[in-house]
């Protein structure tokens, strides 16, 4: 009997000891006001950094969160909106280095569209077919063109996009300005490609149109991630300041990279790009073969309506498989 009562007198000591040293943890500070000092201290602290960040404008941090902030809602309003707007025929002239203008274009292709119907007629071909030819000669033909000369003069652009980072790099770090990098980059650039896009970025500068706004639309006229991230750097850079030479001593590495990831890219597609060519003109390089050894046998095919139609369904089936295999052998990295 007189266990079992220390016992539970040895508990009840335990259990009050507990319950006391548990509210005198969360109890004490309160009563010592050290909680109210605390948020005092915090508060002070914040209007301290405030009145630093007033003072000394934004942080190089905040900054960059912003800018990232309005490129995530600008690609989301995008997406919301579905498929993104194509640039205006004046600017993929622009990016292509055609120097006429939209009406230039407009007659150019017109006249070129009418020839083709014109040259189709003289072959008898019919109808259908002649108008065809003309929809594609003059609407086809002109903008492969414009694409064709484009990525032409991208091409050239990134070839000689890193050796101009470096330029820009060496000019910051002798204490030259940036302008007087740009302008050495015009009068001595090897690539007349890379001379007429900085060119244009002086000229627009000197309409009173801000640096980093004027670097920003060299991305609509050359529009691959390098521009871009060039924009990006020296727009962070004209806004928060700091170590720019740094920055493109970077952003020079980085092209760098993606070049040899390009070259690495292109080395390993290029054995399936031969295939899906080989494949693709396979077709037509054996009905020229029966075209010139038995013209009897392939006649039927234009002279008869049954052959008119099993060409169209054929043109129309090799056109999907080319679409595909050209699918499959682009690579995005």
């Amino acid at each position: 009997m007189f266990g079992s009562t220390v016992t539970l007198m040895a508990l009840a000591v335990l259990v009050t000891l507990s319950v006391g040293g548990v509210a005198y943890v969360f109890l004490y500070p309160h009563l010592t006001g050290e909680i109210e000092g605390e948020r005092r201290m915090a508060k002070v602290a914040e209007t301290a950094t405030k009145k630093v960040r007033v003072d000394k404008g934004p942080s190089r941090r905040e900054v960059v969160s912003e800018r990232l902030q309005n490129k995530e809602k600008k690609d989301q309003h995008k997406a919301k909106k579905g498929k993104p707007e194509a640039p205006p025929l004046s600017l993929k002239m622009e990016g292509a280095g055609l120097t006429g203008g939209q009406r230039q274009f407009v007659l150019v292709s017109a006249a070129f569209g009418l020839g083709t119907v014109a040259a189709a007629m003289l072959f008898d071909l019919p109808f259908f077919l002649a108008v065809g030819a003309g929809f594609v000669g003059g609407f086809g033909l002109p903008r492969w063109f414009i694409a064709f000369r484009t990525k032409r003069r991208i091409r050239k652009f990134m070839d000689e996009f890193p050796n101009t980072v470096d330029v820009v790099v060496r000019g910051v770090k002798a204490g030259l300005p940036l302008n007087d990098c740009l302008r050495i980059i015009t009068q001595e650039s090897p690539v007349m490609v890379v001379r007429e896009e900085f060119s244009k970025i002086i000229e627009t500068q000197k309409m009173g149109i801000p640096l980093s706004d004027a670097i920003g639309r060299l991305h609509d006229r050359i529009p691959v991630a390098e521009t871009n991230f060039f924009g990006i750097v020296i727009s962070i850079q004209q806004r928060a300041g700091g170590n720019l030479s740094e920055a493109l001593g970077n952003l020079s590495g980085v092209l760098r990279d993606r070049k040899k990831m390009a070259g690495k890219v292109r080395a390993v597609s290029q054995e399936a790009k031969a295939s899906a060519a080989i494949i693709g003109a396979l077709p037509l390089i054996v009905m020229l073969l029966i075209y010139f050894t038995s013209p009897d046998y392939i006649t039927l095919l234009f002279s008869t309506s049954i052959g008119n139609a099993m060409l169209i369904g054929c043109a129309f089936w090799m056109l999907c498989g080319v679409l595909v295999m050209r699918k499959m052998i682009n690579f995005d990295f």
